[in-house]
């Protein structure tokens, strides 16, 4: 490359060696000495030539042409990234570029503003979710899953957490990777077949004194609610273990709070608080406790108020940070290096635009057109909907056992149709045997419901 290179100023022949002959070597490859021959590649690249800015725009624009939105496609597609609607001034906030060049406010001295956002986040996330204390955030739901395990085991000195069997493969799996390296053993917790509450007698036999914590979710994955989530929790604190659930945060407006039901540690996924679906990230992982003991047990950072010297101001900082860049290694709470500061900002917006009343409007919208969906498609004789008998919030499975199809037909004929379907559950749980996990938040309206229920008998019909 002996050519100078538009976009890289330092690229003319005369400016690369002058810089070689200052680090002391004779040419760019001996830069890459260390790099065994063995995994290097000889081959030319087949890289396509060279193009303007204008072309590449264009064929850029002709890619992104072919995608469909749902700002285009009606969709029903929840399982753990939800379409919700975000207000106009949340974007606005975190698009602004004191908040938007911010990585992290390492700096107090001049990162005030964003550090009095971050403490009305945690502010607010602990009165949502009932607890004393949250941070101010994680990387996603998974990652929160994991941390809690972990915090379970190192308060208790025990290594066996306990989970519903119906909890979501991507978030089992991101727990199975924080355990393994702790030692922690994972117990699954068998599920009633009619209504997915979790069975006490088997809550009984595999509690043990060797268990950390016992882990609820609220509404669970598939979206119907444990009918006895305090007693779940009463049976964990009689064996000494820690009671974690994890919630939904918009259902929190409706339903009784983890705090409320007994739990020591909250956790959930936040990018329903005025994130954007984000093709599935980043997300927001949501992380709250209570008591003195956990507070210094909890992973990531949490900001404290305090005031200026003289006394005059309100200021903010860093008060806890209990990972290894700022602590003994060996004394972390976790390896987890950084947060999700602006889908906290955005969260903390969104709480603030809501308000206790938005949020428990919404949540009663939520319930009333999922339940309207339910109602919708349970007239379709040969489908279960819902297949479980249990109360159910914004997401619900439907069984297509009885119908004689399987899900991933019915997806492709309302695909084909301008729907997007729900989650085909085969493959994850196939107990449940042709089923899928349809989703209806406050972006469906009774319009969409009844004409996915109008496709759905039509798509019936052609079997």
């Amino acid at each position: 490359m002996s050519e100078a290179r538009s976009y890289i100023p330092n690229s003319p022949p005369t400016i690369k060696d002058q810089m070689l002959a200052d680090i002391g070597i004779g040419d760019l490859e001996d830069l890459f000495a260390d790099i065994p021959e063995s995994i290097r590649t000889n081959s030319t690249l087949h890289l396509p030539p060279s193009r303007s800015e204008s072309e590449v725009r264009l064929q850029v624009e002709d890619l992104l042409s072919r995608n469909i939105s749902t700002r285009e496609m009606t969709s029903f597609l929840g399982g753990s990234v939800w379409p919700h609607y975000v207000p106009a001034a949340v974007d606005e906030i975190v698009s602004r570029s004191e908040f938007l060049t911010s990585y992290t406010p390492y700096q107090p001295e001049i990162s005030q503003g964003m550090l009095q956002a971050l403490f009305e986040y945690q502010s607010m996330i602990a009165e949502l979710m009932g607890m004393e204390f949250a941070n101010s955030s994680l990387y996603d739901w998974a990652t929160a899953l994991g941390e809690a395990a972990r915090m379970c085991s190192r308060v208790t000195g025990r290594n066996e957490f306990l989970v519903p069997h119906y909890i979501q493969p991507d978030r089992l799996r991101t727990l199975q990777t924080f355990c393994e390296p702790a030692g922690i053993r994972i117990v699954e917790l068998r599920q009633d077949n009619r209504t997915g509450t979790i069975l006490q007698g088997d809550l009984h036999e595999k509690i043990t004194s060797k268990t950390a914590g016992v882990y609820l979710e609220m509404p669970s994955y598939l979206g119907f609610l444990e009918s006895r989530p305090k007693q779940i929790g009463e049976i964990a604190h009689e064996k000494g273990s820690l009671f974690v659930i994890g919630a939904e945060p918009i259902s929190l407006g409706l339903f009784a709070s983890p705090g409320e039901l007994g739990a020591d540690i909250a956790i959930g996924e936040g990018q329903p608080l005025g994130n954007h679906m984000n093709f599935g990230g980043p997300l927001l992982g949501l992380f709250a406790c209570s008591g003195e003991r956990l507070l210094r047990q909890m992973p990531g950072r949490l900001i404290g108020m305090t005031a200026t010297k003289d006394g005059t101001s309100k200021a903010f900082t860093m008060a806890l940070q209990t990972r290894e860049q700022h602590i003994r290694r060996e004394k972390a709470t976790s390896n987890i290096c950084t947060n999700e500061a602006l889908c906290a900002l955005a969260a903390a917006a969104y709480l603030s635009l809501m308000g206790p009343v938005g949020l428990e409007r919404l949540a009663k919208t939520i319930f009333g057109n999922s339940t309207y969906a339910i109602s919708r498609l349970s007239e379709l004789g040969s489908l279960k909907v819902p297949l479980f008998d249990a109360q159910h919030f914004e997401e619900f499975v439907v069984g297509f056992d009885g119908a004689g199809l399987e899900a991933s037909q019915v997806n492709a004929k309302l695909l084909q149709r301008g729907i997007q379907g729900g989650i085909n559950l085969r493959d994850q749980f196939p107990e449940l045997g042709e089923s899928a996990l349809y989703c209806v938040t406050e972006l469906q309206s009774r319009k969409d419901i009844d004409r996915l229920a109008h496709t759905m008998r039509a798509v019936l019909e052609e079997r």
